[in-house]
């Protein structure tokens, strides 16, 4: 559904952290991505909805901010005309993706008050940090779930209500869920909402720590 009618239906400050990968408004929609890696063939993907033609508007970062008490934004360097208020803390994902024309690294706004911090992670199409538990790509703009676990051990602490507005490949939900946050994702494509429930409920059959211990 569509994350603005979503988000009205909870109180004000509802959740504690939000951390959102919302289109930044460069036209990373999957239509092109088979053209851009040098490394290797890359994987072709659907035109998700909106085509990343521009990023959220200001109702958007309003109704966000009134639901949250603290945001980490991916891309935000895109749009940063949008951001509530300045900050000194900004997360770097260093990608380490090779010979491509994408981005080296990856920019995150967040409101909280600390200095800025670096994660290296490889996600170079076939290539990842993880490769004994490599992750199947089903979204043109993924990131690995292990890049939001960091964020959730750096930036959450136990019993936060997590939210996501533009879910995509459900890798924060799945993260939460491995940690054992309570979350809430949005996602208005009907196709990849699909995909990213299907990947989501493989992970949740799958037997957890958290099946063991009282949270």
């Amino acid at each position: 559904m569509d994350c603005m009618e979503g988000m009205k239906q909870f109180p004000d400050k509802y959740f504690e952290l939000a951390i959102i990968d919302p289109p930044y408004g460069i036209g990373e929609n999957g239509s092109t991505n088979k053209s851009r890696s040098k490394l290797a063939k890359a994987k072709d993907y659907t035109s998700f909805y909106g085509g990343d033609i521009k990023p959220p508007d200001k109702e958007y970062f309003d109704e966000l901010k009134r639901v949250r008490k603290n945001q980490i934004i991916w891309g935000a360097n895109h749009f940063i005309s949008k951001m509530p208020l300045d900050s000194s803390c900004w997360i770097v994902w260093n990608k380490e993706n090779g010979d491509s024309d994408f981005a080296d690294c990856e920019l995150a706004w967040a409101s909280f008050k600390s200095a800025v911090r670096k994660i290296d992670f490889r996600w170079a199409g076939m290539l990842q940090g993880n490769m004994k538990e490599k992750e199947i790509r089903i979204h043109p703009t993924q990131k690995p779930v292990q890049l939001y676990q960091w964020l959730l051990k750096n930036y959450a602490k136990k019993g936060d209500k997590i939210l996501d507005t533009h879910a995509g490949s459900a890798s924060s939900l799945i993260a939460c869920h491995e940690l054992g946050f309570d979350y809430i994702g949005f996602e208005l494509d009907k196709e990849y909402f699909s995909k990213a429930t299907e990947r989501l409920e493989l992970v949740k059959a799958q037997i957890s720590i958290f099946d063991f211990v009282e949270r």
